[in-house]
């Protein structure tokens, strides 16, 4: 039997397609391949332009990694970013999940309207609450405080997760829950046992958005936390790394990569799931 022919357009598209990809993939791949780089490199080496900036011509050191534990307080800043994102993500769940079933599901017409209203506060620049937000952490005594972010942050996820998880409410028949009551469920035992577990994309995407925004916040973390001992990553580093004028690169470089190595392995771990939630929550809402 004689084998098919492939059309050359076919083969040109996917030449086009898998070059594109790895176009791509190197784009996106490079500012991470020069962080590993620089996080090894002596300074010697670094800021010599006489030397291959991707080659080790003096040897590679971990002296910068030493040195961003023994000169600074790093370990405290992953800790504090650590626990302020896992109390926000709990919060941002505990309160977008019933938010955005209700809306879906229990306010009929008015459900997609009032959803769009929760999401309009998203887009409030974070510039524009500075100033009531400073007065409310004065008022409650949180200055130079964790616990400061914890009540500042939530109030920027909830509202982007309760819009995303009401598409992903919508993407479940009714039908569901419909047959769990009649098999004796109460509503909140039909919800708990049906309709999360299909909602588990929608509820990781969530996770994923409201970790990721308290770990790259920069401005409340600057405005309203001053102590070293209670800083995050992305204020700390900066601080004691960047001083004046002088930039220690390998070792921003190697907090940089520190952070990034167990985020990667997460977000591939998670790819299917993740891309899955957004798509559905932006599709179906």
């Amino acid at each position: 039997m004689a084998a098919t022919a492939v059309r050359p357009g076919r083969v040109w598209n996917r030449v086009g397609i898998y070059t594109g990809a790895f176009v791509f993939s190197v784009l996106c791949g490079f500012p991470f391949l020069w962080a590993v780089i620089t996080t090894f490199k002596q300074d010697a080496d670094l800021y010599n332009p006489n030397h291959n900036p991707f080659t080790f011509t003096r040897g590679a050191t971990l002296s910068n990694i030493t040195d961003l534990f023994e000169t600074t307080p790093y370990l405290h800043f992953i800790v504090n970013s650590v626990v302020i994102g896992i109390i926000v993500v709990g919060i941002t769940l505990l309160l977008s999940l019933p938010a955005a079933y209700a809306l879906a599901r229990l306010s009929g017409s008015w459900g997609r309207r009032l959803g769009i209203g929760i999401f309009m506060v998203y887009l409030v620049p974070p510039t524009l609450l500075f100033l009531p937000l400073s007065r409310l952490i004065t008022v409650l005594g949180l200055q130079d405080s964790i616990w400061s972010l914890v009540v500042v942050y939530p109030g920027f996820t909830i509202p982007l997760s309760t819009w995303l998880l009401m598409g992903f409410f919508r993407s479940i028949p009714r039908d569901i829950e419909e047959q769990a009551r009649v098999d004796g469920y109460s509503r909140l035992q039909a919800v708990i046992r049906t309709v999360l577990p299909l909602t588990l994309p929608g509820i990781f995407s969530v996770v994923v958005f409201s970790f990721t925004l308290t770990m790259q916040d920069f401005i409340y973390a600057l405005s309203f936390v001053s102590s070293s001992s209670r800083m995050t990553i992305s204020v700390g580093v900066p601080t004691y790394l960047i001083r004046g004028d002088v930039f220690y690169w390998q070792s921003l470089m190697a907090s940089a990569v520190i952070v990034a190595i167990p985020v990667a392995f997460l977000y591939n771990a998670f790819l299917d799931r993740f891309i899955q939630g957004f798509a559905m929550g932006a599709v179906k809402g």
